[in-house]
């Protein structure tokens, strides 16, 4: 193991084991080892010499050090540590967990921001006249073409940033994702306008470099280098302004990752003006998103005043048919 992947505390041997018994399970495990890094260097500052000397209060003490202010961040943080020590617990390692804190009790979750049509339109407008600066290079088409990937197919952002060139099968029209979250491969479809977008942007990088690589990224601004997520983020802020979204009092601003959400109540509006009963559809659209069951896919089917509309307009002709005629 490299020097920049080695951990350097007592623990570091109970570290390295537990992330290769939970990634043997088919877990990414990403940021839950950052988490275990942060309190890895922790251990190291306070000379803890091994698991049998860390205490609820140690556990207490690096908890308030790393302030949270959001519940679900704090649980998470928290939430890490916990399953850590009840695997040390489990090996025998430990007689028992160290991690005593409780939880916070969470809010109500965000509400996401489902960006209409017209909307999406006009970020794609705008991202397509970012120019080049900072030693970046087709800003505009990468963006606007990112933008337009995020909205029609409902990616995570983590997938648009690691597809490759070799990922865009043009005979079958499928974009490949290869060991997402949870370690799962899919193949995802896409219709000919946005295989009509992410030729044109494709050529556009040809004519810049001449031929690509097969594995090399599919989305940069710097040759050869894939763009981090933070990067789309950013740009996506840069302009969630001018899209011409009214919010509700207290409600969030729109994020990247609402694009996803976005395409979820699309799929689900279409369902429905075409008479499609989602009950019956919601298992491909859990495949196609990439869930690993369907009730995490009902976190995307936000109500919407469309959906409430449509809704209701079916709920009265369920009725019509129900009810008695009363005549006049």
């Amino acid at each position: 193991m490299s020097a920049r992947r080695s951990f350097m505390s007592s623990l570091a041997r109970d570290f390295d084991r537990f992330l290769t018994h939970k990634r043997a399970l088919g877990r990414r495990y990403l940021v839950e080892e950052a988490t275990l890094r942060m309190f890895d260097r922790y251990l190291a500052a306070h000379s803890i010499r091994s698991a049998r000397a860390i205490s609820p209060d140690f556990i207490d003490t690096f908890l308030r050090s790393r302030p949270r202010g959001r519940p679900r961040s704090f649980n998470a943080l928290l939430g890490t540590l916990r399953v850590f020590f009840q695997w040390l617990v489990t090996r025998c390692v430990l007689n028992r967990s160290p991690v005593h804190t409780r939880p916070r009790r969470a809010t109500s979750g965000r509400t996401p921001v489902i960006l209409r049509p017209e909307q999406v339109a006009r970020l794609l407008a705008l991202a397509g006249q970012l120019s080049d600066a900072n030693g970046g290079e087709l800003r505009g088409p990468t963006f606007r073409t990112i933008f337009a990937v995020l909205y029609a197919l409902g990616l995570r952002v983590s997938e648009v940033c690691g597809l490759r060139i070799r990922d865009v099968d043009w005979e079958r029209r499928l974009l490949v994702i290869r060991e997402s979250k949870f370690g799962k491969s899919r193949l995802v479809p896409f219709g000919p306008r946005l295989g009509a977008v992410l030729a044109k942007y494709l050529e556009a990088r040809r004519s810049r470099h001449g031929s690509l690589a097969e594995d090399g990224t599919l989305f940069c601004v710097t040759h050869g280098h894939p763009l981090r997520r933070q990067a789309i983020g950013r740009v996506f802020r840069q302009f969630r302004g001018q899209l011409g979204i009214v919010l509700p009092h207290g409600m969030s601003p729109p994020r990247v990752h609402d694009l996803r959400h976005s395409c979820a109540v699309r799929t689900l509006l279409r369902w429905y003006r075409a008479g499609v009963d989602p009950s019956q559809r919601i298992l491909h659209l859990s495949t196609f998103l990439g869930h690993v069951q369907p009730e995490s896919t009902a976190i995307y089917l936000t109500i919407t005043s469309d959906l409430l509309d449509i809704a209701g307009a079916r709920f009265e002709r369920l009725a019509e048919a129900l009810l008695p005629k009363v005549s006049t």
